[in-house]
């Protein structure tokens, strides 16, 4: 498994699991579950979770996942900008490590921001990791003029990682905030980056994934794995798509393909508002 460094040094896999929309049917949790323990089997033994998610079940369904591994386990998950004042924060971290099962969560990250000042929730998250209830913290939807904006505060340069949209169908994080993150060490995480599904059909991936006896979601997967500071987060519930996934690690796209999927899929030439979902 490749990995990616954060900015404490500490390495985590650059092929990880996310649980986003899982937990929204009882019919599906024990696939699921078998899903992350699958990854992990494989691995893939980051997993992002959120206090969001199904309102809180995909972290129970990740529990069940980790449960008896979770030494091996980088466990992310996240606080809503609803809950981030200093005491919310704190409130809605102890209630994940509940549903989580766990006594510290390795990355805990601010899903976006709302009406309470960086300053407060960045305070919070300080005290969180003072108390070992956290060990890294990071926030995701940040565009590169939060990044700046956090980066001016006390602690602001503590943060570890921003995840956010990318795929080859939401590039405007190249123009600007990915070779500013990448030139300061701090990663990026991605997430839907096969665009919950949508690139699985798309045509113009067919070629390059014929060139490599892959499947048109793995060359999608492939394609965010290409840079070295970025950690791919996709999400599903089955495990022959785990394994798909896993396997999408071992491509190396050639300069050709590069150059076919960028002509099919432009990058941004000028800035771009942060895509979101």
């Amino acid at each position: 498994m490749r990995t990616v460094t954060l900015p404490s040094g500490v390495a985590v896999p650059a092929l990880g699991q996310g649980t986003w929309k899982m937990g929204e049917s009882r019919s599906r949790r024990s696939d699921e579950v078998a899903a992350l323990k699958l990854g992990i089997d494989l691995g893939m033994t980051l997993i992002d979770t959120a206090e969001m998610y199904a309102s809180g079940t995909a972290e129970e369904i990740t529990r069940e996942a980790i449960e008896g591994r979770r030494d091996e386990i980088f466990l992310v998950s996240k606080v809503m900008p609803q809950n981030a004042s200093k005491a919310g924060t704190i409130r809605a971290c102890e209630a994940s490590l509940k549903r989580l099962g766990t006594d510290r969560l390795d990355l805990y990250l601010l899903h976006w921001r709302g009406r309470y000042p960086l300053a407060e929730t960045v305070e919070a998250f300080e005290t969180l990791k003072a108390d070992g209830k956290i060990l890294h913290w990071g926030v995701s939807n940040f565009d590169a003029d939060d990044m700046a904006e956090l980066g001016d505060l006390k602690a602001g340069k503590s943060v570890q990682a921003n995840q956010v949209l990318y795929n080859l169908q939401s590039r405007g994080i190249e123009f600007d905030l990915l070779p500013e993150k990448a030139k300061a060490a701090v990663p990026i995480m991605a997430y839907s980056p096969v665009a919950q599904g949508s690139l699985t059909s798309s045509r113009k991936l067919a070629p390059i994934a014929a060139r490599h006896n892959a499947t048109v979601a793995q060359i999608a997967l492939a394609w965010t794995l290409r840079h070295p500071s970025v950690i791919s987060i996709p999400k599903t519930a089955t495990l022959a798509h785990v394994r798909e996934n896993r396997a999408a690690l071992d491509i190396k796209l050639t300069a050709e393909d590069l150059a076919d999927l960028d002509a099919a899929f432009p990058p941004p030439r000028r800035k771009q508002p942060l895509d979101m979902i």
